[in-house]
């Protein structure tokens, strides 16, 4: 297998620590659409590069949000 036919994978850094966010708002909506896919699910860690802290932060604020109808719960 040559090595041309593997995917190189780069860190993605997250994006939080790069602005040095601390606190991630549920009220923040245009931040937070970034992280939901078009069916308004939680993309995963893996696919935003967002560090272990900030995913669980930024899934408290999307389900906060979603409570208080700010985003859906699900496509229409």
């Amino acid at each position: 297998m040559s090595n041309q036919n593997q995917m190189t994978t780069k860190d993605k850094e997250c994006h939080f620590c790069v602005n040095n966010v601390s606190d991630i708002d549920y009220k923040d909506i245009n931040t937070i659409r970034k992280f939901i896919n078009i069916y308004k699910k939680i993309l995963p860690r893996h696919r935003t590069g967002t560090c272990s802290w900030h995913q669980r932060k930024l899934a408290t604020a999307i389900k906060r949000a979603r409570v208080m109808a700010l985003l859906p719960f699900v496509k229409k």
